[in-house]
């Protein structure tokens, strides 16, 4: 019988199937005789252990694979399976994980006096005041593959298309209701936003200020918006977040959210399709279900600087 046919019948995995095979092939009978569910002894001598360690730390090898064939290179022991290589990571406190991508113009006096600012308007809003946050996004018509749990034997993949369309979403969220303002436009800029602001205001008819957070952009400070915003009668005070922060913008949760709800695993045939499941997700789900979303949509800001991280060259 194969490793695996083996496997199936003893109910454990073909890998160690294999590592009792192996070791009946070094050891005989004797090997398999002083087989303990305690676990075996490491390969590696302690000093070999500090060696790797420090080899992992410097190098921050992406696989198993590498580290197995470093292990190999320099003391000539072969590791036959990768479940070894993974208990022998864990042992040494390392673990797989992936870089988190930061701005290399992070101004860590700016994030907190943002900061600080937000938090002194949020302690002094009265009741006739309104906060909400701003931003465009440009979801493609696209599936998005993320892990997912499934058989072992049974392999997986997503139909994908063709990419080229996309939505232009001009949209704003409330923290305190849920409530949204998703504009489909077909180019985001100062028009856009000028539409994106008017609807803000006609959505609090009671208020005696909206104050609308966003980022950066070029259109946001356009001369049309500026002279839109002088008017004697508006309402919406514009703040706006550090450039190079988009951990400040609360919005930018919600569209994290989004592709997960709506393009990871998810193939819509047609762009109408797509849009139409982006556009209600959008406007009617988060609304509806916001006591299931506002955990993840949150103003808990922090400061984030390079010096909190390594940075991979």
């Amino acid at each position: 019988m194969t490793c695996e046919a083996t496997a199936k019948v003893l109910f454990v995995d073909d890998d160690t199937v294999r590592t009792w095979y192996q070791d009946y092939v070094e050891n005989g009978i004797e090997g398999l005789a002083n087989f303990g569910h305690e676990g075996g002894a490491c390969r590696l001598t302690a000093e070999q252990q500090d060696k790797l360690k420090v080899w992992i730390a410097a190098t921050l090898p992406r696989t198993t694979r590498e580290v197995g064939a470093w292990i190999a290179r320099e003391y000539d022991i072969e590791y036959q399976t990768r479940s070894g290589l993974i208990a022998l990571l864990h042992r040494l406190d390392m673990e797989h994980r992936k870089p988190k991508a930061i701005s290399r113009k992070l101004d860590p006096a700016k994030q907190a006096a943002f900061i600080k600012d937000y938090e002194s308007l949020m302690n002094r809003i009265d009741a006739d005041e309104a906060v909400v946050f701003a931003d465009a996004v440009h979801p493609t018509h696209a599936v998005r593959p993320a892990g997912c749990w499934g058989p072992k034997d049974v392999p997986v993949a997503v139909e994908q298309s063709s990419g080229r369309d996309r939505l232009n979403i001009h949209g704003a969220v409330d923290l305190e209701t849920g409530q949204t303002v998703m504009k489909d436009v077909l180019t985001v800029d100062a028009l856009s936003t000028i539409m994106l602001l008017t609807a803000i205001e006609a959505m609090y008819p009671g208020m005696r200020w909206v104050h609308v957070f966003l980022d950066n952009a070029r259109y946001h400070h356009a001369k049309l918006v500026q002279a839109w915003l002088a008017r004697s009668d508006c309402r919406i005070k514009l703040h706006f977040v550090p450039a190079y922060c988009p951990h400040l913008n609360s919005i930018e949760r919600l569209w994290g959210l989004m592709h997960r709800h709506i393009t990871h695993n998810k193939c819509y045939s047609t762009f109408r399709e797509f849009s139409t499941a982006m556009l209600t997700f959008l406007r009617e789900d988060v609304p509806k279900n916001w006591h299931v979303y506002c955990d993840e949509i949150t103003d808990n800001f922090r400061v984030i600087t390079s010096t909190e991280f390594r940075i991979i060259a």
